[in-house]
């Protein structure tokens, strides 16, 4: 083969590894194990953009190096493949979700299978599969025979506390449950109805139903999580979204709070990501207290940390979505306050925090009484309280508070400073400050008043100390069709699991996607969904699990794929442990990473498995950012200006396709075929060309620079888009494609090839022993690739390669000593040029079954130094001489070099200085 034909090779060795089966992985416990993981895609119907694999090329990159140093790899690919996206396009055009699921499927593996990944493909899962969401399910229905013991603090099974509430009641059970859970005895119980019990134990499970304030989007017909809301409108579509109580499945994953943040010191993350899940969990101590409600037997229960400065409390703020909001109006304030809370209460939660300029807010007309003084204080409404975290109520302490104190300001509402220091002039009291004034706590310390204050609360009733986190427990339910069936049936109103010999609960026909007529989720279409028992015929749940049930614990099912009696064995499970690295997008990191690591301790609570933090190593990949093209159209006419003279033109820029320029210039013919409009285009050239002009941009269709990783490949080939990925900068950082440096990346491969051929592309290699110069690039290359795998910096490694190769060339290097171990350096990276290159070595088995070269310092030891050698403070001379001579041999040899005696004159010098290894410098 004379020249570097990348499609036949690519081609052959893709084929070659599909026959072999040459990454599929088993248990193998005489081999250290590595389980390499990228955050599974969802299969949109654009395909990949060049932007998608570079996550994928890193693990990729890792696994083979792992492979290579005798490790046993489980590197698997699957997809995420339920979702809102496929059931809008059902909606619209009337085609089965499955069927355009499965077409975007076949198409992303098509484009994952040309790159040439190391994936175990017999491993593949997809979300949307009964064989898999049957385990969904099954672990649905696990949660919901389970509640959090807080003296064993694990989860434990349902049917214990039951045992423990027919011998002694609940008053002694410590777990979390609702907080409205009546104290009960074993009498009581033993006498509760069956509607009753179940009632009660609803209020412990770790799934339970309950109803919860939702974003609501009525022309999506389903409830929407706080990342698909924007603004007030839904992010797909752009409808509106109004917040609404609903009955909704919840996840207790506030039980698991405490263990969520300590896991985090564990595990091997970045510290932003870390950090973000320790602000979402909000883990606060402090108390919570009531306050009645004058003139009414109503209270509103307040969580403050700061129980101290209840003496500062100058009124009391609700959100907007609370009930008491709407029910503590009075008539004399409610053409005000009522259109206010409207308005609010559909602000979501996000948008809200997010929000610190606007102040807005609205008296009730009705008053509270402080509990310590009896001091009656105003109770308004105030969008930056939020019904999702504490109680949904503030007790606002202006002077010693932001967000209170420019409430009050914009209000005119009092500001009581109570705390040495004061918002007023701008500092806030630390732990050390001191009470000053009011009631019983003046002259204590912080904590010393909080424990009294908490004790007086404990003492009169009207409070406790109290752990509060700012995370909500999960709403688990979705008003949609293309999700995983909830396993469960309604009898007498209250909900029961079907038997799990019934599991999978397949997704019913249904005549259309949409809601009912009357309102129900696109499940109540479904002819016969119900469920039949002993007993009778039953409805089912009609709305579906959210996105985030599948992707929550698919690296177990990995381990053990194929498996119809359990969801993973455990002895697969116990073997490949947590994953080793994962690598995906930061934007996950209060949702999918959160929900991952909640499942993953129950199931350890519950035996199946034996971690409790999935993913051990995190990096979290950049964005490859597009790079926009652009003409400049003479406005009112079909005639384009070249970049350099748009200047002497009245222009406008208008984007173009970045597949029809090539090195930012335009190619005018493909270019007049883009667009009807443009057929009769015309151009004013410069130099005979017509240059584009550019900008970074996000990609995206809009913009016309989304690049197709097939177009890369059919140009340069799969192992050049690999190098190339690598090439544009740290894994971690966002970078600009630019199509145009990828020409230095393909050369390189080319010259890789050559180090292997003749000038007349016969392969040449030769068993002759190679120099010290050419072992030393080897070596130095090996050097760096062994530091960057250690630290995941993979852009420096492609450096040091072109280095190694471009030293290799100018030595004419053709020895087996060296590029034997050069094809292994780079497979890793271009695993397909690098396995042509081993088979043409005489190897007959894969390269990815080679030992990857060991690194010895020997070669890297320089025996010689060049000495500059001074005159007079002036570099005259270079002296390539011996390290292991002594000074007066330096000395010796520097006198006796023709140059220096040049410089000397015939002169003997007054001074020598010589340091070893370093410089020669001589006084005349």
């Amino acid at each position: 083969m004379a020249e570097y034909n990348f499609r036949e090779i690519e081609q052959k060795w893709q084929g070659y590894w599909k026959e072999k089966g040459t990454f599929k992985a088993e248990v193998d416990t005489n081999r250290p194990k590595f389980y390499s993981l990228d955050m599974f895609p969802y299969p949109s119907g654009a395909g990949l953009h060049v932007g998608h694999p570079l996550g994928y090329i890193a693990s990729d990159i890792v696994s083979r190096f792992k492979m290579l140093k005798g490790f046993n790899v489980l590197h698997p690919m699957g997809y995420d493949s339920f979702g809102l996206p496929a059931e809008q396009y059902a909606i619209q055009t009337g085609q089965h979700p499955a069927i355009t699921t499965e077409q975007n499927i076949t198409r992303y593996t098509e484009q994952l299978k040309n790159i040439g990944f190391a994936f175990d493909w017999d491993r593949e899962v997809r979300t949307s599969d009964p064989s898999y969401y049957k385990w969904t399910q099954w672990i649905f229905m696990q949660l919901f025979k389970s509640y959090y013991d807080l003296d064993a603090d694990k989860a434990l099974s349902i049917e214990s506390l039951v045992s423990r509430f027919e011998k002694e009641g609940n008053a002694k059970v410590k777990a979390v449950c609702d907080d409205d859970t009546p104290t009960f005895s074993a009498a009581d119980w033993n006498a509760f109805s069956e509607k009753e019990k179940q009632e009660i134990l609803l209020k412990y499970r770790l799934t339970f139903l309950a109803e919860t304030t939702v974003n609501w989007c009525p022309a999506l017909g389903t409830v929407l999580s706080n990342d698909e809301v924007k603004d007030g409108f839904s992010e797909r579509g752009g409808h509106p979204v109004e917040r609404k109580k609903m009955m909704q499945w919840s996840m207790r994953i506030t039980a698991y709070a405490d263990r969520l943040l300590q896991g985090l010191e564990k595990v091997d993350w970045s510290e932003p990501i870390k950090e973000m899940q320790r602000n979402w969990i909000g883990k606060s101590i402090g108390a919570e207290v009531l306050f009645d409600v004058k003139g009414s037997d109503k209270k509103i229960k307040v969580f403050t940390t700061r129980v101290d400065t209840i003496f500062g409390v100058t009124y009391l703020a609700l959100a907007p979505e609370s009930d008491l909001a709407a029910e503590l109006v009075t008539d004399d304030q409610r053409e005000t306050a009522e259109p206010y809370i409207q308005v609010a209460k559909n602000r979501s939660e996000r948008e809200r925090m997010s929000d610190v300029k606007t102040i807005s807010g609205a008296f009730t007309g009705s008053y509270a009484i402080n509990p310590f003084n009896g001091e009656e204080i105003q109770i308004w409404v105030a969008d930056y309280v939020l019904a999702g975290y504490g109680t949904g109520a503030v007790m606002a302490v202006p002077a010693h508070d932001e967000r209170d104190y420019n409430f009050a300001k914009h209000f005119g509402l009092e500001i009581r400073q109570v705390i040495e220091g004061s918002m007023e002039n701008g500092s806030f009291p630390g732990k050390g400050g001191l009470i000053i004034n009011s009631g019983f706590i003046s002259g204590l310390y912080m904590q010393d008043a909080m424990n009294k204050c908490i004790e007086f609360l404990e003492e009169k009733g009207i409070g406790k100390g109290k752990i509060q986190f700012r995370m909500r427990d999960a709403i688990f339910t979705r008003q949609r069709y293309w999700g995983e069936p909830l396993p469960v049936y309604f009898k007498d109103g209250l909900p029961y699991l079907i038997d799990e010999k019934d599991l999978p609960l397949v997704l019913p026909e249904v005549d259309k996607y949409l809601p009912t007529e009357d309102g129900e989720p696109p499940l109540g279409r479904a002819k016969d969904w119900t469920y039949k028992t002993a007993e009778g015929e039953y409805p089912l749940e009609l709305s579906t699990m959210p996105g985030w049930a599948g992707s929550s614990w698919y690296f177990f099912r990995y381990m053990d794929p194929k498996n119809d009696s359990v969801f993973a064995d455990k002895g697969k499970t116990d073997y490949w442990g947590a994953v080793d690295l994962y690598i995906g997008g930061s934007e996950h990191a209060t949702g999918h990473l959160l929900y991952s690591r909640f499942w993953t301790k129950f199931l350890y609570d519950l035996g199946v498995v034996s971690i409790n933090e999935p993913f051990q190593k995190m990096i979290n990949q950049g964005m490859i950012q597009g790079r926009s093209n652009f003409v400049y159209r003479i406005k009112g006419s079909n005639t384009f200006v070249s970049y350099g003279l748009k200047d002497q033109y009245d222009t406008s820029a208008m984007h173009v396709d970045v597949n029809i320029v090539h090195n930012d210039q335009l190619n005018l013919e493909k270019f007049k075929a883009w667009r009807p409009d443009l057929a009769d285009a015309e151009f004013i050239l410069e130099d005979g060309k017509y240059l584009c002009g550019s900008e970074v941009e996000k990609m995206s269709k809009s913009k016309y620079n989304v690049v197709n990783p097939d177009d890369i490949i059919e140009r340069y080939g799969a192992d050049t888009l690999r190098l190339y990925e690598m090439f544009l900068g740290p894994l971690e950082q966002f970078k600009p494609w630019n199509t145009n440096g990828i020409d230095g990346v393909y050369k390189f491969l080319r010259k890789v090839w050559n180090l292997y051929h003749t000038n007349t592309g016969e392969f040449v290699v030769s068993d002759e022993k190679a120099s010290k110069e050419e072992l030393k690039a080897l070596h130095k290359a090996l050097k760096k690739m062994e530091e960057d795998m250690a630290n995941y910096s993979f852009n420096t490694s492609v450096s040091s390669f072109m280095i190694c190769v471009n030293e290799l060339t100018a030595l004419k290097c053709n020895k087996r000593e060296v590029l034997e171990p050069l094809a292994i350096l780079i497979s890793p990276y271009a695993p397909h040029i690098a396995e042509e290159l081993w088979s043409l070595l005489g190897q007959a088995e894969s390269i990815t079954d080679a030992t990857f070269p060991e690194f010895k310092e020997e070669y890297l030891v320089e025996s010689n130094f060049e000495y500059p050698v001074m005159i007079n403070g002036k570099m005259r001379a270079k002296l390539d001489l011996p390290l292991s001579l002594s000074v007066p041999e330096i000395e010796k040899s520097a006198l006796a070099d023709a140059t220096v005696q040049k410089w000397l004159e015939g002169k003997a010098p007054k001074k020598v200085i010589i340091v070893p290894g370093k410089i020669v410098n001589l006084v005349v």
